[in-house]
């Protein structure tokens, strides 16, 4: 797989490397990208973007949400834990056979069920947030007794 070589104003700064990798996308691609991360961006005020794994958009809050990439054929969308968000509208067409994640991949024509994405973003968070409050501190553990040391007998001598 060919990437594209994004060079932003500031490295640092990945909704400007997002911008870019959008900009080098001059065909039907690069509209679905930006379709699609304003889409997520919109579902809610504090998703972070992130720039990650050799040149992939993610989104984050509470944890991963979904990494973008655009392949020649489609764009694909990839939720971390996609296996275990509802999908009423049965958005997710691609890596079904996982345990963990699930993916979406939107081809040349492909119309973006805005509402249900965003439902689907917003199913990720909650996901995120239900997983970080059930990482609770275990309990202080009463101290390993030593065993007894044997007296020296017949055995063990």
């Amino acid at each position: 797989m060919k990437r594209l070589a994004v060079e932003a104003k500031d490295p640092t700064d990945p909704s400007e490397r997002v911008d870019q990798l959008i900009a080098g996308l001059t065909d039907w691609r690069g509209k679905t990208f930006a379709d699609i991360r304003k889409v997520i961006l919109e579902a809610d005020p504090e998703i972070i973007e992130e720039w990650k794994w050799m040149g992939t958009p993610l989104w984050s809050r509470d944890g991963m949400i979904a990494v973008a990439n655009a392949h020649k054929e489609w764009v694909k969308l990839t939720f971390a834990y996609g296996a275990r968000l509802p999908d009423p509208d049965k958005l997710f067409n691609a890596g079904l056979e996982g345990n963990a994640r699930r993916a979406i991949d939107f081809c040349e024509g492909d119309e973006i069920n805005k509402p249900a994405l965003k439902n689907l973003v917003r199913a990720a968070i909650v996901y995120n947030q239900s997983k970080s409050k059930k990482k609770v501190p275990a309990a202080p553990r009463a101290k390993a007794r030593k065993p007894k040391r044997r007296e020296a007998g017949p055995f063990f001598r």
